[in-house]
């Protein structure tokens, strides 16, 4: 190729230099090095790197052709050259090494004009002739052309590629962020929540899952609160109801401090504070009327006093202390009317027996019964006493109890004597313990009645029977007493038709060593409000229904019993609005249970003993929660060992924790069998009492058990 074609091949003018457009080739090379040096990764860096190499490869065959056809000077014409290249002509290109270990290229410059020397021969050009090289090396400038264009195509598909990471790299963490988001909002984390889709909004404004995730953190928050405030709000209206005003509290304020403005919480709250100040007036109220009947009028008018201050338009606090005034006055004229008798009965005492004077002292007692002189009197007449002797001194019993005044001494002498019998004073009845026998038929009515107002009279020592029997609804019981105070001793209570024992009215008994045996109802029955029992060391055997059973809000207190073999229940409680207190009484052998507590306001079972009982041990329900159960041996019955009523342990599952002080083991059933329902929809259900799966069964009458528990 000549020096013409050449310029041609390149596009050159027959005068123009070729050395600009190697120093354009430069430029682009720089462009593409600085690629490698901000790549925005290594795997970039690396392909960047290798773009970079083939293009120097390529510049260094063009520049080789050019050295070759003489358009520029080989390196070592230019290091030859007197004085430094000229500016414009001049290039060196960066290696690769400036990026990479790849190899230096040579310095390479454009051929400079030279001053003619006088001894040099004008130049002449010689036209060379086509050669086959000179086909090839136009064909590697074009070669090396491709190659440039090649590493340009490069360098914007790395662009190209760049822009598809990140993009990639974009979705994959917003992809990560609404993961994190879905898995904060499930656990109910929702800052956390807000701040992963707060994160996705700003890596993609448009994105529709910003939306959707906001969507659900705002669901999801109005779920939980829901969801708080109705079981809070159930909590404190429950407590509300059942009068703990505390426990209210703490469930109404539990909601207010997330949700200070619920409106329906803040209202239940304002119930909760007026309740709780209704109590405590009504409380103030009673303190009142019980001063009022201790007789302490002073105190009395000065509490009510204090009401009327804390509330001046309270018109029941304005009746009560009129009410306290009118009793302050009618006691100062009972005490002055008492002082009167007291005055009559001094002057008649001559140390012998006055019915009269008695009479005088008694209605003094009444009227000014905080009187310890009027008192101390009373005792002293009526110690002034007789003992009537059946049959030395009279024949019957029934004369010897008409003719016998309060405090006087009836003794029965040994036999069998036919009733019934009706007692009108507080007189003291003996017989000889196994051997007065008190008997009448079971139609006849009670063998032994304690008439209403009889304050304090006393049995002892007597066997009392029916001498048949009496199926009938309504059946006498052996003993009654009715609005009276009386108590037995070392008396035995044998085949009444009936309770052996029934107090009713308001009446009180103390029991002390008796034996009730083969009773037709309970061994004791006890019933009605401000009626009570307290029986201690006594034996309940073989009754047809329970040993001891008290209802209607009457007070029992049991000590040291033993309950054995009855049909029913050893000890069956369901006061109501009363008290039981039962302490260290051996319960076996029941066809039942050894104790149920059906209802109680207050009390204790505490130190007994339940065993061998059929049907189980010791059975609580719902309405007796206010009872403190503890230090009981519940062993070796045939049924679970405690039963608990749906509701014990404040629905909370805290049954085992409240009763954990008991002893229950060896039972056939269960230990501790909760959540039984005994409400009055259900017949029966039959459980297995033994436990041991061999189809045994027994019955409990109207229970369902929904839930058992060890």
């Amino acid at each position: 190729m000549t020096l013409t074609e050449a310029r041609k091949v390149l596009g050159l003018g027959p005068d123009e230099d070729p050395w600009p457009h190697m120093e354009e080739f430069g430029a682009v090379r720089e462009k593409i090095a600085n690629m490698v040096r901000t790549a925005p990764n290594e795997m970039l860096a690396a392909r960047y790197q290798d773009g970079l190499v083939e293009f120097d490869r390529a510049l260094a065959a063009v520049k080789e052709h050019l050295e070759a056809l003489g358009l520029v000077q080989r390196e070592e014409d230019v290091k030859t050259q007197d004085g430094p290249p000229k500016e414009k002509g001049q290039s060196v290109f960066i290696a690769a090494n400036e990026v990479s270990d790849s190899s230096k290229l040579p310095v390479f410059s454009a051929p400079q004009p030279q001053p003619p020397s006088p001894r040099s021969r004008p130049v002449v050009a010689v036209e060379h002739k086509d050669t086959p090289s000179s086909g090839k090396g136009a064909r590697i400038i074009i070669i090396g052309l491709l190659l440039l264009l090649a590493v340009i195509g490069l360098a914007g598909w790395g662009y190209l590629e760049v822009e598809e990471n990140r993009e990639m790299e974009k979705q994959a963490r917003v992809a990560l962020l609404e993961r994190q988001g879905s898995v904060f909002i499930e656990n109910r984390r929702w800052p956390e929540a807000v701040k992963a889709f707060d994160e996705i909004e700003k890596i993609d404004p448009k994105s529709d899952l910003v939306a959707i995730g906001r969507r659900s953190i705002e669901a999801g928050m109005l779920e939980e609160q829901s969801q708080l405030i109705a079981y809070w709000k159930g909590e404190a209206i429950a407590s509300l109801e059942a009068g703990r005003w505390a426990d209210a509290q703490v469930a109404a304020k539990t909601v207010l401090e997330k949700y200070p403005e619920e409106q329906e919480i803040i209202d239940l709250l304002g119930k909760i504070d007026i309740a709780m100040r209704e109590e405590e007036r009504q409380r103030s109220l009673e303190r009142v009327r019980q001063l009022m009947k201790d007789r302490k009028f002073d105190e009395a008018l000065s509490a009510a006093r204090q009401l009327i201050e804390a509330d001046e338009s309270d018109e029941k606090s304005v009746a009560l202390l009129n009410e306290v005034r009118e009793a302050k006055e009618r006691a100062e004229q009972d005490l002055a009317r008492a002082n009167q008798l007291l005055a009559r009965a001094v002057e008649s005492d001559t140390g012998e027996f006055n019915e009269q004077a008695l009479e005088w002292l008694r209605e003094a007692v009444s009227l000014a019964p905080d009187s310890k002189e009027i008192l101390a009197r009373y005792e002293k007449m009526a110690s002034y006493t007789r003992t009537i002797r059946v049959p030395q001194d009279v024949k019957t019993v029934q004369e010897a109890l008409a003719a016998a005044r309060d405090r006087d001494r009836l003794v029965l002498a040994e036999g069998t004597w036919q009733g019934p019998f009706v007692v009108t004073a507080a007189v003291e009845l003996e017989g000889v313990a196994g051997k007065t026998i008190l008997e009448c038929p079971a139609d006849a009515g009670s063998v032994i009645t304690i008439q209403s107002g009889v304050q304090g009279a006393r049995v002892s020592g007597l066997t009392i029977r029916h001498l048949s029997f009496d199926a009938g609804e309504e059946r006498f019981s052996l003993a009654l007493v009715t609005g009276a105070t009386a108590d037995f001793s070392d008396c035995r209570f044998e085949q009444g038709s009936g309770h052996g024992l029934a107090v009713i009215g308001g009446g009180a008994a103390k029991v002390l060593r008796c034996r009730f045996t083969e009773n037709g109802w309970n061994g004791i029955a006890v019933m009605g409000a401000g009626s009570s029992l307290e029986a201690e060391g006594n034996t309940m055997r073989e009754n047809f229904q329970n040993g001891i059973e008290s209802w209607n809000e009457a007070s029992v207190i049991l000590t040291k019993n033993t309950c054995t073999a009855n049909s029913r229940n050893g000890i069956h409680v369901d006061t109501g609005a009363g008290s039981a207190s039962i302490r260290e009484n051996i319960l076996s052998e029941n066809r039942e249970f050894g104790m149920v507590i059906g209802s109680a306001a207050s009390g204790e079972v505490t130190g007994n003993v339940l065993e061998q009982n059929m049907l189980g041990g010791l059975v609580l329900k719902a309405k007796a929660a206010q009872v403190v159960v503890k230090d009981n041996q519940i062993q070796n019955n045939e049924g679970p060992g405690l039963v608990l009523e749906m509701g014990m342990g404040m629905g909370m599952g805290m049954d085992q924790a409240l009763f954990a002080g008991n002893r229950v083991n060896g039972n056939g059933g269960k230990q501790l069998m909760s959540g039984v329902d005994f409400s009055e929809a259900e017949a029966e259900v039959e459980v297995e009492a033994d436990g041991d799966g061999d189809g045994a069964e027994m019955v409990i009458p109207k229970a369902k058990i929904v839930e058992i528990e060890e």
